[in-house]
C-alpha cells in the first residue's frame, strides 16, 4: 500500500503569516518589501517588545495579515524579544494567536547558525517556508548553495530572494498562496535524558492538526516558557507534567550541541565553499579598518560627528520652517478671535503645544535616517563592537553610544535610538541617564545666564570664561551621566557588566526604500503616539499658568499689557505653586519668580526664558532681551539682597543640566517603557540630583565668600 502523502495547509482567506529570523538576516527588509506603508506598529501587550503587523496581496485572491516577529537566534530565549517569539509560535499569547504559516528568514551566507533556528521551528509542524535571503551577498563570499537540495534536506521549501532589492518576492508570494506540505525535518539525535522527558510530555499535548507533539514538548521543556501560559494554550495536564520534568532537573543545554551535529552535516552537502574569494571579500578588507581597535574608534566618532552635525545642521531650516508656521497659525488667529479664555488657550495652548510636538519632526526624521542607514549597511554592529570596551567600564552596552550622542541634539530621539539595545536592563539604563546629556533646549537658558551673570575673562590670555563655562556644562552632563549608569548597573539594574554578544553581518547597500520606511515609521509613531500626550500636557501647563483668571477690579490701575501679565501670571496656579516651593529652593538660591520659571520650562526648557520676560513684565524676551537682563539684575529679595548674582546664576545652570524639565521627553519615555513608573522615576531621581548639586554649589559657594 502507498504511504498517505503528507497534510498540507490549505489557504484561507485572510492567512496570517508571521516572519521569524535570526538579528541581520534581513527579516524586517522583507516585511517592509511587502507590506510597504500598510503597516501598524505597537506593543505586545503588557511588554515594551515591539509589534509590527502589516497587510499585503498574495495572488490568487489571498489576502496575508504579515506579522514582523523580533528578531531571535533560538526559540530557547534569553531575552524579552525572543521570549515573545517562542510564545506567538507555540500559540501561548492570548493576544496573539498563532499563525498560518511561518516564513523563516534566513541570511544565505550563514547557513549553521540561522539553521538553528529553522529547525527548531520547522520540528512544530507549522506550515514553513524558509526564504533564503541575500544570496547575492552570499555568492560574492564565495558560498554556491543548492536551494533544490536545501529543500529536500529541510522538507521544506525553500525560495531564493534578496529582500532588498525585491528579487524573488514575485515566487515567495506564490508560494505563500498556495497550499504548503507540513514540514519534515531531519531528525536531531538528543541525549537519552532530553529524549526521554520529550516522550512524556508529548503523551498529554492534546491533538493538534497545526502542531507537532514532539516538536512543541521540545520547545517546552528546552524554551522556558511559563507554566501558566502553558496551561492555557494546552490544558493542565501539559503544564503540571512540564512543571514536574523541571523539578527533576531534566538537562536541557545540550539540545544546542546536538542540533549543529544534526546540521553540520546538511550545510556540507548542499553548500560549496570558495575559499580564495571568501578570503579577499570586501567585509573582511573594511573590517580592517572599521573593527581596528584604533581605526575603528576613529571612524565611528567621525560617522557619529556626520550624524550629529547632520541633526543639528539640517534640521535647522525645517524647524525654523514649523516655528514659523506654528507662529504665523497663532497671528492668524489672535486677528480673527476676540481677546480672550478661547483665543489664549488656541494660541498659547492648543498651537504653542503642537509646534512643540511638530519641531522636533525634523530632527527624528534624520536621525533616524541615518541609523537606518548604519543598520542597513551592516555597520551598526561594528559601531557597537568598537564602543562596547568603553562603555561597559560603566556598565553599559555598546549600542549605548550612539543613542546618548543623539541626546545632545535632543533627548526625544536619543531615547528612541534606544531600541537597538536588545537587553531590557541597559536599554533602560540609557533612556533614564539620556536626558542628562545638554540637549540644544537647554543652550537658551545657558545664553541668558552666562551673557547676563559670567563676567567676561580672558583665562591663560586667549580662553573665554564664558566658553569654559559653557563646555563645563556639557562636561557636567556627560560625567553625571556616565556616573549614574553606574550608579543604576550596581544597584536596581544589578548583573554583570555586559558582554557583547553580536554578529557582524556583511556590508552591504542600505535599501532606499527599507530605510525611507524606517525613518517615516518612526517619525509618524511619534506624532501619533507622543503627539497626544505632549500635546496635553502642553494645555496643562497653560492651564496653571493663566488660572485662574484675574477680573480687572484686582489689576490696580494704571497697568500695562506686560503689567497685567505678570500679575496673572504670578496668582496663578503655577505663580501660586511658585510661592509654595519658594522655601524648598530658597537654599538654591532661587526665589518664587524663578519657581515660576522652573514650572513654565517643563512645557520646553527653552520656555523658561519667556516665562522670565513675563514674571519680570518684560513682554516677550529672549536669550538677548536686555530689558529682561535689567530686571533680572534689579531684583531684590525682601531685606534688600540681590537675588542674581554669579552664584546664583551658575547654581541654576547646574539646576538645569541635571533636572528634568521638559514634558515631551517624559511623554516619550513613558510611551517606550509603556508606563509612568520610569518616567516618574526619572523626574524625581533627576530633580533630587539637580536639587543636591545645587544645594552643594550656592551653599559651599556662600561659605566660600562667593
Amino acid at each position: 500500500m502507498a504511504a498517505a502523502p503528507p497534510p498540507v495547509s490549505s489557504p484561507p482567506a485572510l492567512r496570517r503569516i508571521a516572519l521569524a529570523g535570526n538579528p541581520n538576516a534581513g527579516k524586517t527588509t522583507l516585511f517592509n518589501a511587502l507590506t510597504g506603508m500598510r503597516q501598524r506598529v505597537g506593543n505586545y501587550p503588557g511588554v515594551t517588545v515591539e509589534k509590527k503587523e502589516g497587510r499585503a496581496r498574495l495572488g490568487n485572491g489571498i489576502a496575508a495579515s504579515i506579522l514582523d516577529l523580533p528578531g531571535t537566534y533560538s526559540l530557547s530565549p534569553k531575552s524579552p524579544d525572543e521570549e515573545i517569539a517562542r510564545d506567538v509560535l507555540l500559540g501561548l499569547r492570548s493576544d496573539t494567536p498563532a499563525p498560518d504559516v511561518v516564513v523563516v528568514v534566513i541570511d544565505a551566507s550563514n547557513l549553521v547558525r540561522n539553521l538553528l533556528l529553522a529547525t527548531q521551528i520547522l520540528e512544530l509542524g507549522l506550515p514553513t517556508i524558509i526564504a533564503l535571503n541575500m544570496i547575492d551577498m552570499a555568492q560574492k563570499a564565495g558560498h554556491a548553495i543548492d536551494a533544490g537540495a536545501l529543500s529536500r534536506e529541510l522538507g521544506a521549501p525553500v525560495v531564493e530572494i534578496v529582500a532588498s532589492r525585491g528579487i524573488g518576492l514575485d515566487d515567495l508570494c506564490e508560494t505563500l498562496s498556495g497550499p504548503i506540505d507540513v514540514p519534515r525535518p531531519p531528525r536531531v539525535t538528543l541525549p537519552a535524558e532530553l529524549e526521554e522527558a520529550r516522550r512524556e510530555l508529548a503523551r498529554f499535548l492534546p491533538p493538534h492538526d497545526d502542531f507537532s507533539p514532539d516538536g512543541v514538548a521540545l520547545r517546552l521543556l528546552c524554551g522556558n516558557a511559563p507554566v501558566e501560559a502553558v496551561n492555557r494554550a494546552f490544558g493542565p495536564d501539559v503544564a503540571q507534567t512540564l512543571a514536574q520534568l523541571r523539578h527533576n532537573g531534566v538537562e536541557t543545554s545540550d539540545e544546542t550541541n546536538a542540533r549543529y551535529a544534526a546540521i553540520e552535516p546538511v550545510v556540507a552537502r548542499v553548500q560549496r565553499q570558495n575559499a580564495a574569494v571568501a578570503k579577499h571579500s570586501f567585509t573582511d578588507r573594511a573590517d580592517h579598518i572599521f573593527a581596528h581597535p584604533f581605526w575603528g574608534l576613529v571612524a565611528f566618532f567621525g560617522i557619529v560627528l556626520l550624524v550629529f552635525q547632520a541633526i543639528y545642521s539640517f534640521s535647522e531650516w525645517p524647524m525654523t520652517a514649523i516655528e514659523s508656521l506654528t507662529g504665523f497659525a497663532g497671528d492668524f488667529l489672535s486677528s480673527r478671535l476676540p481677546d480672550g479664555p478661547l483665543r489664549d488657550l488656541l494660541v498659547r495652548g492648543v498651537i504653542a503645544g503642537v509646534g512643540q510636538v511638530i519641531i522636533f519632526l525634523p530632527q527624528i526624521f534624520i536621525l533616524f535616517f541615518f541609523l537606518g542607514l548604519l543598520e542597513d549597511s551592516g555597520y551598526m554592529a561594528r559601531a557597537a563592537f568598537v564602543m562596547d570596551k568603553h562603555m561597559s567600564r560603566v556598565g553599559l552596552h555598546g549600542r549605548a553610544f550612539i543613542p546618548l550622542m543623539s541626546s545632545f541634539a535632543c533627548a526625544i530621539p536619543g531615547v528612541m535610538a534606544t531600541r537597538t539595545i536588545d537587553n531590557p536592563r541597559d536599554r533602560l539604563t540609557t533612556i533614564l541617564i539620556a536626558p542628562l546629556m545638554t540637549c540644544s533646549a537647554r543652550l537658551p537658558v545657558y545664553m541668558l545666564m552666562i551673557g547676563t551673570f559670567i563676567p567676561e575673562i580672558k583665562v591663560f590670555g586667549f580662553v573665554s570664561s564664558r566658553a569654559l563655562t559653557m563646555i563645563s556644562l556639557y562636561i557636567l552632563g556627560v560625567v553625571a551621566a556616565m556616573g549614574m549608569a553606574w550608579l543604576f548597573k550596581r544597584t536596581m539594574f544589578k548583573a554583570p557588566t555586559p558582554h557583547l554578544m553580536i554578529e557582524l553581518p556583511p556590508y552591504r547597500l542600505p535599501a532606499p526604500r527599507n530605510v525611507l520606511l524606517v525613518m517615516w515609521e518612526r517619525g509618524s509613531e511619534f506624532l501619533k503616539r507622543a503627539g497626544t500626550t505632549i500635546l496635553a500636557l502642553s494645555i496643562l501647563l497653560w492651564f496653571l499658568l493663566n488660572y485662574p483668571r484675574l477680573a480687572p477690579s484686582q489689576i490696580e490701575p494704571p497697568a500695562t499689557p506686560e503689567k497685567i501679565a505678570a500679575i496673572q501670571t504670578q496668582n496663578s496656579f503655577a505663580g501660586r505653586v511658585g510661592h509654595a516651593i519658594e522655601p524648598v529652593i530658597a537654599p538654591l538660591g532661587f526665589n518664587w519668580k524663578i519657581g515660576i520659571g522652573l514650572i513654565g520650562a517643563m512645557a520646553a526648557r527653552e520656555v523658561f526664558v519667556s516665562t522670565m520676560g513675563t514674571v519680570y513684565s518684560v513682554g516677550e524676551a529672549d536669550v538677548e532681551s536686555k530689558p529682561l537682563r535689567q530686571a533680572m539684575r534689579e531684583d531684590r529679595w525682601s531685606d534688600g539682597r540681590p537675588v542674581w548674582t554669579t552664584l546664583t546664576a551658575v547654581s541654576l545652570l547646574v539646576y538645569f543640566v541635571l533636572a528634568m524639565q521638559c514634558v515631551s521627553t517624559l511623554a516619550i519615555v513613558k510611551r517606550e517603557t509603556g508606563g509612568w513608573k520610569w518616567p516618574i522615576f526619572m523626574q524625581v531621581y533627576m530633580t533630587a540630583l539637580a536639587w543636591g548639586a545645587s544645594f552643594v554649589i550656592f551653599q559651599g559657594g556662600k561659605l566660600l565668600g562667593f
